[in-house]
């Protein structure tokens, strides 16, 4: 059995095909999934589908970074985690790829999502792209002020970056995820990553609807597709199939208190 620790639910309910996208993920195995948060819409949507699919779809919420500068409501996000189907805080984190202009305001909101997941003992489901420095620095501060059990810290989910910061990652207690990158053909750093992350502290995901792995490029990602994520981790790893599906699971589960 797989999880998907990482799904974006919004399209597949709006376009009508989330009844077959979860049909054919239950054919594939993958019989649990974490629904994201990241805005006010994306947060409630997440909840909602938790509660209508218990023991199925868990809920997050949180702020991402594009809320940065759209004053988004921290009342209702702690509203929201005082549910018990918010399992995690996020995503939520930095992206100076695309908005570098809004980096101190994305900080901000970043360092306010953080703040509430050590309050609430939630663990965070961070984004990053081209902020390592920034993010690993706001992750220290988190790390020490957290209370929670330290092996449920949080996640960097769809790693893309080199050995060096999987071992900050790592160090700092966070779990790491892989998503469909791993299996693109320009991947190979990346895939070298692999062998260095622990076992215990790994994860798989799709970031549906994005990010198709290899088979299915050129399709819309959706959760069924996590399997050839798995594949991927098995044959770098040395191992079966079963067995990522299984300590990936287990993390996940743990992760997430699911």
């Amino acid at each position: 059995m797989f999880i998907d620790t990482h799904v974006h639910f919004d399209r597949f309910v709006k376009d009508g095909s989330f009844p077959k996208i979860l049909d054919r993920a239950k054919e594939a195995k993958v019989l649990e999934m974490v629904a994201i948060g990241g805005t006010a819409e994306a947060n409630d949507l997440s909840l909602r589908l938790a509660a209508e699919h218990p023991g199925r779809i868990f809920g997050c919420a949180g702020y991402d970074r594009d809320e940065a500068t759209e004053n988004p409501d921290f009342s209702n996000l702690r509203n929201l985690l005082e549910n018990p189907l918010a399992k995690a805080v996020g995503e939520t984190g930095l992206d100076y790829f695309y908005s570098a202009d809004t980096a101190a305001e994305q900080k901000k909101l970043f360092a306010e999502n953080l703040a509430l997941a050590a309050e609430f003992k939630k663990p965070v489901v961070v984004h990053t792209r081209d902020a390592d420095d920034d993010t690993l620095a706001i992750l220290k501060d988190f790390s020490r002020d957290w209370k929670g059990d330290p092996a449920r810290l949080g996640v960097l989910h769809c790693f893309t970056r080199g050995t060096a910061f999987a071992r900050q990652v790592l160090d700092l207690g966070l779990m790491v995820s892989f998503s469909g990158i791993v299996t693109f053909a320009n991947a190979d750093p990346l895939r070298e990553v692999v062998g260095y992350v622990p076992d215990d502290r790994l994860l798989i995901e799709t970031d549906s609807p994005y990010l198709a792995p290899v088979p299915m490029r050129g399709n819309r990602n959706e959760p069924a597709f996590v399997v050839h994520v798995a594949k991927q981790l098995a044959e770098l790893k040395g191992c079966s199939v079963e067995s990522i599906a299984k300590s990936t699971a287990e993390n996940a589960r743990m992760l997430f208190a699911l």
